[in-house]
């Protein structure tokens, strides 16, 4: 670490500190100034600032696509969970419908033996009535027994259909299970191949966040998480690309541009709020 010292306009003695560090796995040089009468506090260049803002910004760019990859794939995987769920209950209330159906049939077929029984029945007291009265309120009650006979066939009949209609469904939704249970099985062992390949990479990334973090103030890191959290692609820092802001185009002014290129503060976009750093900071992290 080499140090030299230079006079300040109120004429106290500081000392400049020259360091050497890695960010990134690049070496650079940031001068942090010491005062004598503290011999304590440590100021972190902005152009440091800006390099750790930016390698922040590339490595969380990165785990984002990871989960990005990753995301849509446990999306596909709820889908076809809740479609199979749906299909289940389907099948599920056409085998209860069904049978009900068949309760509904064995029913009706219980109906007419009771029926024909009362028709046998009737039959043999009209044949010993004596009074023309008896006749024909016996008359009356086989008839109502054959009009109940018919009824009892044409409700069959019906059931009868309805539960070919449901047994035809149900083979259908089989079918349509069985498919999407296939599609699910690929999906998931998809899935777990795509999380076992990543899962260390992404690990690695999100411990490379954290270091860098370390060299960023807290308030300067809580804008950065903020403008990351409202920014449509996630991109809190950009760099002047033409003359325009990467992130939302909008051109900047050249005396702005120069304040960039002096790395002294922070300069965000006017119009999207987004850090901005020129190329000479994005040559340095992405070297």
């Amino acid at each position: 670490m080499a140090k030299t010292d230079k006079v300040s306009s109120k004429g106290k003695t500081e000392k400049v500190l020259k360091t050497r560090t890695k960010l990134a796995g690049v070496e650079i040089t940031d001068e942090f100034i010491q005062s004598d009468d503290s011999g304590k506090e440590l100021e972190v260049s902005i152009e440091k600032k800006l390099v750790a803002l930016f390698t922040l910004q590339q490595i969380d760019s990165q785990i984002n696509k990871i989960r990005i990859i990753r995301g849509e794939l446990p999306l596909e995987v709820q889908d076809l969970e809740d479609e199979i769920a749906g299909l289940q209950t389907r099948i599920d209330n056409y085998v209860q419908e069904i049978n009900s159906l068949e309760d509904s049939i064995k029913e009706k077929h219980n109906s007419i033996v009771e029926s024909k029984d009362l028709i046998e029945r009737y039959t043999t007291q009209r044949d010993n009535v004596k009074n023309n009265r008896e006749y024909d309120s016996l008359t009356k009650e086989i008839e109502y027994q054959n009009l109940e006979i018919e009824l009892s066939e044409k409700r069959i009949k019906e059931f009868t259909n309805s539960l070919n209609e449901k047994k035809s469904e149900i083979e259908e939704a089989q079918t349509k299970l069985t498919e999407r249970q296939g599609d699910l099985d690929i999906k998931k062992a998809e899935l777990d191949d795509i999380i076992a390949e990543t899962k260390k990479e992404e690990q690695e990334l999100v411990k490379r966040s954290q270091e860098n973090q370390k060299f960023i103030e807290d308030r300067l890191l809580t804008a950065y998480h903020r403008i990351r959290k409202n920014a449509r692609n996630g991109l809190a820092v950009v760099s002047v690309e033409r003359d325009a802001c990467g992130g939302c185009f909008n051109k900047i002014p050249p005396q702005r541009q120069l304040d960039i290129r002096m790395h002294k503060k922070i300069i965000v976009c006017e119009y999207c709020g987004r850090i901005l750093v020129d190329t000479a900071i994005e040559e340095v992290v992405n070297n």
